[in-house]
């Protein structure tokens, strides 16, 4: 492929868009919550694992610790037992407990609205507290960037290969996309990344996009 302009990359960006939009107009997040406080235990487990994982689990233990002074109290095995199911189960376990005694400690109990306190959180990292934020509080600072996010993102040449990190690629995808269509972009790969553009599979006779991928 030929060097892209600028220009070119933005209308190649926007098409892509507007199908992800016709195809997943109502894209959400596909793990279970109730609130701020469980969609945050919620991301935070979901690292290194699926949502399919994590869903299985997340029941029964908003059911035993449902808010931040239930969960502060319990002891990481109690927590283990439950999430054991999930990759690194030991140490997401302690960052549930230690996640809730901060919120306790310092927010009284709430979860905080902005990148920099959530961030703050044990076992928060960016991709979680912009899922938090945008989801919960309707709040869009910045584009969730996953393992799908990550993977799409090269394969569309919106990164380049020196992005090697999720920090990297959502600099790339915010510099690329308007603020106004920052929103739908993590839902909607996912879901594309989960049934259309596999990781070992790519479905690339069926993509909706396939004229706009330059690795297709």
């Amino acid at each position: 492929m030929a060097r892209e302009s600028k220009a070119a990359k933005l209308k190649r960006a926007l098409a892509v868009a507007e199908r992800m939009n016709a195809r997943y107009p109502k894209a959400e997040c596909a793990l279970n919550y109730h609130d701020a406080f469980t969609l945050v235990i919620a991301v935070l487990l979901s690292a290194q694992t699926t949502d399919v994982a994590v869903n299985k689990v997340t029941p029964e233990l908003f059911k035993r610790w449902p808010n931040p002074q239930a969960m502060a109290e319990a002891k990481p095995v109690e927590i283990e037992e439950v999430i054991r199911t999930i990759g690194f189960y030991h140490v997401k376990a302690k960052n549930c407990i230690a996640c809730a005694q901060m919120l306790l400690s310092e927010h009284a109990g709430e979860v905080p609205q902005t990148m920099e306190e959530l961030t703050r959180l044990p076992g928060v990292g960016r991709k979680t507290a912009n899922i938090v934020l945008t989801n919960a509080f309707g709040i869009v600072e910045g584009i969730a960037v996953d393992t799908h996010v990550f993977r799409i993102a090269h394969k569309l040449k919106f990164a380049p290969k020196s992005s090697d990190t999720p920090t990297k690629v959502e600099r790339d995808l915010l510099a690329l996309y308007p603020r106004d269509m920052w929103g739908p972009i993590n839902h909607q790969w996912v879901l594309f990344g989960r049934e259309v553009c596999i990781a070992r599979r790519p479905k690339c006779m069926e993509c909706p996009i396939n004229d706009l991928c330059p690795s297709a």
